[in-house]
């Protein structure tokens, strides 16, 4: 409303009137114009890769969603921006709902800053999908009624690796030496592998934690020499196990690295030839499901490349947040919570659906255990990994691979 319009309206209501008309197609436009979801991702630092597959995973969600009508008939507009750190991702998750109006908040890896994102969404009363972050804390101690829980946990990538190790008698009796990235996240996968050990027989002799800017492994490669372990474990994240791998090769150690942790754009930044032993993952573009095949042929299409699992996460994520919508005909945080905690189910390109738990807001689905092709097996630089079957096996419940309520310190607020 101009300065003009103002003073009219002050002198009589003739013009009150008047404003009120011209007013209402704005009001109109904000209903029916396009409808913002806030999605932040680290572009940028250890993490930057992977979060540049899950930002063009979630476009190409955007744009199929809105190819096929959109939302309530309303076109997605997705705000895609780096995350940067937990300061900058709380202050533009706050200016996302302030100043731009989104309606839900999607993405994160880094557990820290999704940490800080659950807050500003639990402040403003908006839905926060992360979708990458993977620390127990999360959905734990820390849970609240706003945050959904798209990725496996710490504790379901230790189940589904220590499953494959116990097949292969890697684990009882073993000397494990560990080296864990020194925040939240990798403090976390520290206590989920301390609890399997503890269950299994593994004997953890050492562990090392290492900040997230060391790129020179030697020092703690050379602790590791003085061990002597059965075997080495990896709960480093980002290009941090990167680096890690390649260096573990150069020194030739005869004792096998294994990993609680590893995305698959990591796995292949490693190089052919650099990357062994057994790792988890919650899905792989190998999958053999037909929704699966056709997202990864869409993505390829598009990118000019496979999806890493962060693509498929935040894919499905923003997939499933439209689905919720539609069904509910509604953005409102409360119906869409009251939604997901009925524990609907929905397709995750696998082979069984997956639901939101009530209790923890944990999405319940399957894990994989993975092993590495020779060089000379593979295809392209793509084609490293080889799947094993899916943890927990057909016929056994999904949540048998996850922390219980007793074990869980959630306390979901009202």
């Amino acid at each position: 409303m101009t300065q003009t319009t103002r003073r009219n309206v002050l002198k009589g209501g003739v013009a009150l009137t008047g404003a009120l008309t011209i007013g209402m197609p704005s009001i109109l436009r904000a209903q029916t114009g396009p409808l913002k979801i806030g999605h932040l991702t680290p572009l940028t630092g250890f993490l930057g890769a992977i979060g540049g597959y899950a930002q063009l995973g979630a476009k190409l969600a955007a744009e199929e969603i809105n190819a096929s009508g959109g939302v309530l008939g309303r076109q997605i507009e997705l705000i895609s921006e780096d995350s940067v750190n937990p300061a900058i991702a709380s202050n533009k998750a706050q200016r996302m709902v302030e100043q731009d109006g989104v309606v839900a908040l999607l993405g994160e890896i880094n557990s820290a800053s999704a940490l800080t994102i659950m807050q500003v969404a639990e402040r403003n009363k908006k839905v926060f999908f992360s979708t990458g972050a993977r620390s127990d804390a999360l959905r734990g101690k820390n849970c609240n009624k706003y945050s959904f829980h798209s990725d496996i946990p710490n504790t379901v990538m230790v189940n589904a690796v220590g499953t494959a190790l116990m097949q292969q008698n890697m684990v009882k009796g073993k000397k494990f030496f560990t080296l864990t990235a020194d925040y939240i996240f990798g403090h976390d996968l520290l206590k989920a592998a301390k609890a399997f050990f503890a269950r299994t027989g593994g004997n953890l002799i050492g562990d090392e934690l290492i900040a997230t800017d060391v790129t020179d492994f030697s020092p703690y490669l050379l602790k590791v020499r003085q061990a002597q372990p059965d075997v080495v474990c990896c709960n480093l994240a980002g290009n941090q196990v990167t680096n890690l791998v390649k260096q573990y090769a150069e020194f030739g150690f005869k004792y096998p690295l294994v990993g609680f942790n590893l995305n698959t754009g990591d796995a292949w930044a490693a190089g052919a030839g650099n990357l062994t032993g057994t790792w988890p993952t919650p899905w792989y573009h190998t999958l053999d499901n037909p929704a699966s095949k056709k997202f990864v042929e869409a993505f390829i299409k598009k990118n000019g490349k496979p999806p890493e699992n962060h693509a498929w996460i935040d894919y499905i994520s923003l997939k499933i947040m439209a689905q919720a919508m539609n069904d509910t005909k509604s953005t409102d945080s409360a119906k869409l919570i009251e939604h997901f905690e009925k524990q609907s189910e929905f397709d995750l390109m696998k082979g069984r659906k997956g639901y939101f738990r009530k209790w923890d807001h944990q999405l319940v689905q399957e894990a994989y255990p993975f092993t590495v092709k020779a060089k000379s097996e593979m295809k392209d630089q793509w084609d490293m990994l080889v799947l094993g079957p899916s943890v927990p096996p057909a016929g056994e419940p999904l949540e048998t691979i996850y922390p219980t309520q007793e074990q869980n310190p959630c306390s979901m607020p009202a």
